[in-house]
C-alpha cells in the first residue's frame, strides 16, 4: 500500500496553519536524515491521519530517483556543518533506515544562518511518495526439522535427521516412478489380439396358436451380440481351454458405438437401437449385448459397431500410404514414420534442421519443394480420416433350431498388458496418503511440544545464571512490548530523557506547531 501522502502534508490543520514554518522547509534548517528517530514530542502532538503508516525509521523505502535527491541535498548542505552523514547506496530496494538509532556527538547544533534558503530540497521532496516497505517475516523453522540449538540438547535428533534424509530419496524415487508410470499409462503398450464377435437370435412362442385362448404369450425374439478374446492368434476360444479371460477387457470395452438397426416397417417407434460408451460409466461395461422385441416375422438386422482404440487410429490417405507405407496407424505414430522417412532419405536441410526438403513422392503428397516439420504434422491431417465402422447384418429367424445363426468375426483390437492396470492401481494408491498425513501431524505436534521446553528451559536457564540482570532485561522488554500495544511507540527514550535531545534544530518548529495546534483546540467552540 503505497503512501499517498506528501512529506510536506504532514500538517493535519492547513487551514490555520498556512502561516506556519514547515518541518522540512524551515530556511537555514540542515537535513535530518531519514533513519533520525522521530522525537517523542513530535510523535504526541502531530497524530497521524487514519489509514496512514508510522514515520518511524525501518517502515519506508525511497525509490532510485529520490535517494539520489536525499543524498545530493545532504552532500551540499552538511559540508558546513560537521554532522554525522548517512551513506545512501543507489539501490532500488534499499531502506532508508538503520537498525539502531546513530550516536550523536555531545555538541552544541550551529546556529542558522540568514538569508539561507532550503527551497531546493523542499521542491525536491515534494514529489516524493513514502512506499511501505514489506514487514520482517518471523524466522521459522520447518514442521519436521529439528533447530540446530535444540539438537545438541537431544542426541536421538541425529538418527531423526537420518530418518528425514532416508524420506526424502525415498520420496524423490516414488515421484520419479510415478511421473514414469504416469507416461506408461498415458500411453499404454498393447499387444495385437483376436476378439470373436458372436451374433445370433433366439425366438419363443413361434408356434400358432387359435386366437381367443387366454394365458398365451405372445411371440418374441433376442438378438445378442457377444465376443471373446482369442489367445495368440491360433483359433482357439480361451475359455474352451480353461485360461481365465480376466485380465482381459469386456466386451463392450472395444467399442465406442453400437447401433442396430431393425426394419422400420415392422417397428415403426423404435427400429434404431444405440448403445455409447460416452454414456455409459467404465464400471458399467459388460460381456454382451442383448435386444428383445415382439413379432413373428422374420427380417434382415444391421449391426454398426465403432471401435475404440487408444489412442485413436485413423485410416492413412492412398497417396501418403504408399510413401509411408502406413495404412493404419495412429497420429503420432505416423508422423514418426514420415520423420524415419526424411532421416532415410537424408531430407532434412542442413542450414535450418526444422525444415525438409520433399522429395517427388512427397511433393506428389503435400505440393510444396521444402516443409517445416510443424507444418507437416498439419499437413498430414489432410491425409488422415477416422476408419468406418464394422458393417454386419444378420437374419433374424424364428424357425428351427434355436438359437439360429452360427456366424462369428474376428476383428483385430489392442489389449492393454495386465501390468498396465498394475500401474494404474499403483497411482491410485500413491494419492492416498491418510496414514502419512497423519504420521507427519504427530510429527509436526511433537516438535511443536520440543520447541516449546526448548524456550521453557532457555527462560528458566538464564533465570538461574543472573536473576536480578534476567528479572530487569524481562521488565523492560514487557515494557517495551506493553508502549507498542498502547500505541505509545518510542524507540529513542533513553536518549529523551536528557537535555541536550531538545537542543536540536527541529525543536523550535515543534514547540510552534505545538503552541498553535492547542490554540487551535481552544478556539475551536
Amino acid at each position: 500500500m503505497n503512501n499517498t501522502n506528501n512529506i510536506n502534508n504532514i500538517n493535519t490543520n492547513p487551514t490555520k496553519n498556512a502561516a506556519t514554518p514547515s518541518f522540512f522547509t524551515n530556511p537555514g534548517a540542515p537535513s535530518i536524515p531519514m533513519n533520525h528517530p522521530q522525537p517523542h514530542l513530535l510523535s504526541q502532538t502531530q497524530p497521524q491521519p487514519q489509514g496512514a503508516t508510522s514515520h518511524f525509521h525501518g517502515h519506508f523505502q525511497l525509490s532510485q530517483p529520490q535517494t539520489h535527491v536525499v543524498a545530493q541535498q545532504q552532500h551540499q548542505q552538511q559540508q558546513p556543518h560537521p554532522h554525522p552523514q548517512v551513506h545512501n547506496n543507489a539501490n532500488t530496494n534499499a531502506h532508508v533506515a538503520a537498525p539502531t538509532p546513530p550516536k550523536r556527538a555531545n555538541q552544541k547544533p550551529p546556529s542558522r544562518p540568514q538569508g539561507s534558503s532550503n527551497a531546493t530540497q523542499s521542491s525536491a521532496f515534494k514529489t516524493m511518495e513514502l512506499t511501505v516497505a514489506p514487514p520482517r517475516k518471523k524466522r521459522s523453522f520447518p514442521g519436521n526439522l529439528i533447530p540446530e540449538k535444540v539438537a545438541k540438547l537431544v542426541p536421538e535428533s541425529a538418527i531423526y535427521a537420518k530418518l528425514l534424509e532416508l524420506e526424502t530419496q525415498i520420496d524423490s524415487a516414488l515421484a520419479r516412478k510415478k511421473i514414469d508410470v504416469q507416461a506408461n499409462v498415458r500411453n499404454p503398450r498393447c499387444v495385437r489380439k483376436t476378439l470373436r464377435v458372436y451374433v445370433y437370435n433366439t425366438f419363443s412362442n413361434q408356434v400358432k396358436v387359435e386366437t381367443g385362448k387366454n394365458g398365451v404369450e405372445e411371440p418374441s425374439w433376442a438378438l445378442r451380440i457377444t465376443g471373446r478374446v482369442l489367445e495368440d492368434g491360433n483359433g482357439k476360444d480361451s475359455v474352451a481351454e480353461g485360461i481365465s479371460t480376466k485380465e482381459y477387457p469386456k466386451f463392450s470395452a472395444f467399442f465406442k458405438k453400437i447401433t442396430i438397426y431393425l426394419d422400420q416397417g415392422l417397428y415403426q417407434d423404435n427400429h434404431v437401437v444405440v448403445w455409447d460408451s460416452a454414456h455409459s460409466a467404465a464400471a458399467q461395461q459388460r460381456d454382451g449385448f442383448e435386444v428383445k422385441r415382439k413379432g413373428d416375422k422374420e427380417f434382415t438386422a444391421v449391426v454398426r459397431m465403432a471401435m475404440n482404440y487408444s489412442p485413436d487410429k485413423f485410416v492413412v490417405s492412398p497417396q501418403l500410404a504408399r510413401v509411408l507405407g502406413v495404412e493404419f496407424d495412429s497420429r503420432c505414430r505416423i508422423i514418426a514414420a514420415l520423420w524415419h522417412y526424411v532421416k532415410a532419405k537424408k531430407l532434412q536441410s542442413p542450414n535450418d534442421p526444422s525444415f525438409f526438403m520433399c522429395d517427388a513422392s512427397l511433393q506428389r503428397v503435400f505440393g510444396e519443394e521444402k516443409m517445416k516439420f510443424s507444418v507437416a504434422s498439419q499437413k498430414i491431417s489432410q491425409h488422415l480420416s477416422h476408419p468406418q465402422p464394422i458393417h454386419l447384418e444378420h437374419k433374424i429367424k424364428l424357425s428351427g433350431n434355436g438359437p439360429a445363426g452360427s456366424t462369428c468375426y474376428d476383428v483385430q483390437v489392442d489389449v492393454p498388458l495386465p501390468l498396465e492396470k498394475d500401474m494404474s492401481a499403483f497411482l491410485a494408491s500413491t494419492e492416498r496418503h491418510k496414514d502419512i498425513d497423519t504420521f507427519d501431524e504427530l510429527i509436526s505436534d511433537s516438535i511443536k511440544k520440543i520447541h516449546e521446553h526448548h524456550r521453557r528451559r532457555a527462560f528458566f536457564l538464564g533465570f538461574s545464571q543472573s536473576p536480578a540482570e534476567f528479572i530487569n532485561a524481562l521488565i523492560a522488554s514487557q515494557s517495551k512490548d506493553l508502549k507498542l500495544v498502547a500505541g505509545d511507540v518510542s524507540q529513542n527514550t533513553e536518549n529523551e530523557r536528557r537535555a541536550e535531545f531538545y537542543n536540536q534544530p527541529w525543536v523550535e518548529d515543534a514547540v510552534i506547531r505545538y503552541l498553535t495546534r492547542k490554540n487551535a483546540r481552544s478556539d475551536a467552540p
